[in-house]
This record gives C-alpha cells, sequence and structure tokens, in this order.
C-alpha cells in the first residue's frame, strides 16, 4: 500500500516538476473585476489560511525523521507494521449524513457497496458513496461534471491537472472555503489534520483562502533522482560517493560499457540529471530579473554533457530509440546500470521483481552533485503533495464541518487503528496477519487494494516496505545523507492563473522536442540554440514578462 502511495507521488511531483502550478485562464487575482479572487496568495495572506502544525506520533518510527531546514524533512521509516494499533479517534466521526465522493484510481473498480465499503461507513458514521473514477480519463472526466455544476460533495483533484480542471476559477465558485473551519488554531479540533504539515495545505490555498485537503504529502518530494544497480556497483568496488561531477559519469560510462555482452553503462538520465549543471527547474532569478533555464549558458552546456553521451556508446541502443517502456527490464536483467526516475521506484515491489531477475539486485541512487564537481550540489524541492481534495460549496456548515471529521479519521497516522481500517479493512475479512504484516485476503484484493480514500485525506507519507527492511534502510538513509540539498525552487509551491494565451509558451514542446533529440543523438546542440530562440520570439519573451508582472513583482518567488 505505501509502495503503490509511493508512485502516485511521483506521477505528481514528475508532473508538476517547475514546483509552481499555473491555471489557465486569466482569472481576476491578477486582472480587476468584482469577481472572488482565485489566483495567487500574498504572503500575508497565505500565512493567516493555513493551519496551525501539531506534530502527532502515536506511532514511534523505527528511523526518524530529519530535518532539513524549513518545509524540508525526511520521511520516517518503519521496519515493522504495529502488532497492536493504537486509536487516535473516539467514536464515530460522523453523525450519520449521506454524502457521495469521487477519486482517480488506475486499476479496477470496487464493485459498488461491497462489504469493505460498508465497514468504512460504519466506522465513520455516515453513508460515503464512492465512485472511483478511471485515472487515466480523470482530466476529462471532472471537467464534465464542473460544465454542468454537478461536482459531488467530495473530489479529489490531482493538481498536475490544475490547468484542466481550471481549480483557481472553482474555489471562487464551486468548490468549499475551509478557512473558516481549518486556519491557524481552528484546525486544532482535528488533530490528525493538524500532524500535516503546513507546507502541504499550500497546495489547496488560493487567492489568501484554503479550499483543498491534502493527501500523501511529504516533506522530501523532488521530481526524480539517477539510480544504479547497487549490487553490481559494489561487485566492482564503485560506491556512490566516489560519483562527484559530471566527468565522473562519462568514465563511468567506459568502464561499464561492455556492448559484445549486451550491457551498457546508460538509460535515460537527462530529466533527472541537468539541474546538476545549476539549472533550475524552468525559473532562475539573476540579479532581480527573471530567467527562464533556456535562457542560461548552463542549459547549452548540460545539453553538450548529454549529446556526447548519446553519441559516446555508453547509452542503451533502445534508450536511444526513444524506448521507455523496457527501461526497468533493462535495469533489471543488468543490460543497463544506470538510469533515471522518480523516487517512488525505490519500493518493495521494484526489489521483489529486482531480485526474481538477479537474486543480488540491489537499488542504489548517486547522491545530489554538481556537473563540475565544485559548486554546491542540489535537488529542487517539489511540492509537499499533488493530491487534493475538495469539498463542495453547497454543503452546509455542519456538513463541512461533518465532512471535515471524516477527513480527521481518514487522516490518521501509519500505524493506527484507523489507518489500518483505511488502507486494509477488517482483519479476518479483508486482511490477516502474515508475519506481522497485513496481508490482502482475496476479498480484500477486490474491494480494498484499489485505493479510492486515502485520495480524500491521509497522513504524510511514510517509508515501509515489509519483507523489504533492506529498501526502507537504503532509502532512508539516501534521504537523511540528501536532505541538506534539498532547495526551492522560485515559484515554490505557487498557484498561480496564467492566459491560455501563453499556455503553448509555458509548454515549449516544440523545445522539448528538440531537446530529446538532442539527449538521444539525433539532433545536435545548435538545433537546440535554434528552437529556443523561435520559442523566444513566438511567445517565450512575452511568457517572461508576463510571469514578470504578475507573479514574480506582486508575490515574489515563494522560496
Amino acid at each position: 500500500m505505501v509502495n503503490e502511495l509511493n508512485r502516485r507521488r511521483f506521477l505528481g511531483t514528475a508532473a508538476s516538476i517547475a514546483g509552481a502550478t499555473a491555471v489557465a485562464p486569466l482569472l481576476s487575482a491578477c486582472g480587476g473585476g468584482n469577481q472572488q479572487t482565485a489566483g495567487v496568495n500574498s504572503e500575508a495572506g497565505l500565512k493567516a489560511a493555513l493551519p496551525a502544525y501539531v506534530p502527532s506520533t502515536p506511532v514511534k518510527p523505527d528511523i526518524p525523521s530529519v530535518a532539513g531546514g524549513p518545509d524540508v524533512m525526511t520521511d520516517p521509516g518503519f521496519l515493522s507494521y504495529p502488532a497492536n494499533p493504537v486509536a487516535t479517534v473516539s467514536g464515530k466521526p460522523g453523525k450519520g449524513g449521506s454524502y457521495t465522493a469521487v477519486t482517480p484510481l488506475w486499476g479496477t473498480v470496487p464493485p459498488a457497496g461491497n462489504s469493505f465499503y460498508q465497514a468504512m461507513n460504519m466506522a465513520l458514521g455516515v453513508t460515503l458513496t464512492m465512485k472511483p473514477a478511471d485515472g487515466n480519463n480523470y482530466n476529462t472526466i471532472i471537467p464534465t461534471m464542473t460544465a454542468a455544476r454537478q461536482l459531488p460533495d467530495w473530489v479529489n483533484l490531482p493538481s498536475w491537472w490544475n490547468p484542466n480542471f481550471n481549480v483557481g476559477e472553482l474555489a471562487g465558485t464551486q468548490l468549499a472555503d475551509l478557512t473558516p473551519y481549518l486556519s491557524g488554531d481552528n484546525i486544532k479540533k482535528y488533530p490528525n489534520l493538524a500532524s500535516i504539515p503546513t507546507a502541504a495545505w499550500r497546495a489547496g490555498a488560493w487567492g489568501d483562502k484554503l479550499y483543498g485537503i491534502p493527501s500523501f504529502s511529504s516533506g522530501f518530494t523532488i521530481a526524480g533522482t539517477v539510480f544504479f544497480r547497487r549490487d553490481l556497483f559494489d561487485a566492482k568496488g564503485i560506491t556512490a560517493d566516489q560519483v562527484r561531477s559530471a566527468d565522473d559519469l562519462m568514465n563511468l560510462g567506459k568502464e561499464l560499457t561492455d556492448a559484445k555482452a549486451g550491457v551498457w553503462a546508460f538509460d535515460d538520465v537527462w530529466t533527472y540529471l541537468f539541474p546538476s549543471w545549476n539549472l533550475p527547474l524552468k525559473w532562475a532569478v539573476q540579479d532581480g530579473k527573471l530567467v527562464h533555464k533556456y535562457e542560461l549558458p548552463a542549459f547549452l552546456d548540460a545539453m553538450e554533457w548529454h549529446y556526447r553521451l548519446a553519441t559516446s556508446g555508453y547509452m542503451h541502443p533502445d534508450a536511444i530509440a526513444g524506448d521507455n517502456v523496457n527501461a526497468v527490464t533493462r535495469f533489471y536483467a543488468g543490460k543497463t546500470l544506470i538510469q533515471g526516475g522518480g523516487t517512488g521506484a525505490w519500493n518493495l515491489a521494484d526489489y521483489q521483481s529486482g531480485t526474481a531477475a538477479t537474486p543480488s539486485y540491489r537499488r542504489g541512487a548517486f547522491n545530489a552533485l554538481a556537473a563540475d564537481g565544485k559548486s554546491t550540489p542540489r535537488f529542487f524541492l517539489g511540492p509537499a503533495t499533488n493530491m487534493i481534495s475538495y469539498l463542495n460549496k453547497n454543503l452546509k456548515p455542519d456538513q463541512i464541518e461533518e465532512l471535515l471529521a471524516v477527513a480527521n479519521y481518514l487522516a490518521a497516522p501509519y500505524g493506527t487503528a484507523e489507518y489500518t481500517m483505511v488502507n486494509f479493512g477488517v482483519e479476518g475479512t479483508h486482511f490477516t496477519r502474515q508475519n506481522g504484516v497485513p496481508t490482502a485476503t482475496d476479498e480484500g484484493k477486490k474491494d480494498v487494494q484499489a485505493q479510492t480514500y486515502p485520495f480524500l485525506a491521509s497522513p504524510p507519507s511514510v517509508i515501509s516496505n515489509p519483507g523489504g527492511d533492506i529498501v526502507t534502510k537504503d532509502y532512508t538513509a539516501w534521504q537523511a545523507a540528501n536532505v541538506k540539498a534539498l532547495t526551492k525552487p522560485v515559484f515554490w509551491s505557487m498557484n498561480f492563473s496564467m492566459p491560455q494565451s501563453l499556455a503553448t509558451a509555458d509548454a515549449a514542446q516544440a523545445v522539448e522536442d528538440t531537446v530529446k533529440d538532442c539527449y538521444h543523438g539525433k539532433k545536435k546542440v545548435s538545433d537546440v540554440q535554434a528552437a529556443i530562440a523561435t520559442w523566444k520570439s513566438n511567445g517565450g519573451d512575452r511568457l517572461k514578462q508576463w510571469m514578470t508582472d504578475n507573479v514574480l513583482n506582486k508575490y515574489g518567488t515563494g522560496q
């Protein structure tokens, strides 16, 4: 279950790689009119709207979190599941109300009215009709509902689809304002919600008001990193801390590649490696002026290195051909030894699949590195969450309070009685204990394993891989070694509304396509330069000016 959530966290992070969420079309937050403001938050307004943070640790982790600075901390690690989960909620949170909820689901939809749903309604004290929708088409399903003003009582809106959902406008028209219920000390009425770090609540704040409830939050959210086959590196006496520069990586390529034996050092790494050239994910501020990453000389330096990598013979031919589907298979088989990927890949399922292919399999990741081997290495921090749920504006105050009490139950910390119920169901019916680990029965696999309730509210993320302690120990150790390298990017976790006319320039698809061809050796760096020049004249410069005038100059960098 924890592994599944890690995968989703990667999806959210990768989709919001810039650390900020732009929403189209432009709303009154950046213009005139008497409409309700729904857009960028001011520093003072956000501070007043956000809930207080009151940590709660009813279950002590085996590997505690390590703080790295404001809003930055590692995820705690658990090596076993509590044998006797403690309760954090007294009685039933609900008062008998009936509600509907829509969440995305990547998997088979459980039968309506199944035994798990019935048991949850009994535990929650409400009738909550769950209506999971196909996650692959969720970005088209929700707009149909909003256009007809037929949102359910409770809905999850992943923030990477904010532009599709137009959340900035919904926050002013169809979503309930939770500020009076949760801001400041008001949240203390809901202790489990109060134990969600303040940074996570930013993702659901619009126009100095709080609308969203976060799920799967983390103080260590990054787009991804560069992995390596630790077992094979160990056999060669190579350790991660020996790799401190781009030159070190290229030298590894030469040392590890044996094309005749069907082994290449590298799969794709660009997406997760280019920041090592001291490059932002999208925007930087230099001498008080906003600069796009495309405009920085280091961007072309990074392109040049990756072009050399693609043409060096050290990258797997299938990777050069653009085959990402089989990248993990190549990694398990030892056909590639270094690849980029989201941190959600570092989990029990990966360990089990890897050891099935190679019994000694062990995943490792390089520490943050600076391409020149001299600068301060860093990872850019992503939003603390990308999974946000919202309540319908048409709900009455007592209904909102009832659902917030339900959310408080759903957000109970890892290993508690409520968490066990929400994620595993009823013991003996939906799960049994195997070596102390809650393990799904056939009924549990059908009704519980397709996650639904955690998309409405859930506690901060943990690292737990029962049966694969080596994974938990390796991943927590890596986070601890790199937590000080986490840096907030420009416009970190800011919600802002952007004119539809600038959406194409913001996506910069033509440039990104050329970049991809370059790091696969199919086009040269000069082709990337030409694509950037075209982008600047066809909207890039206007985008930068708009961001300068409407976000940077009015609201700062968010850092």
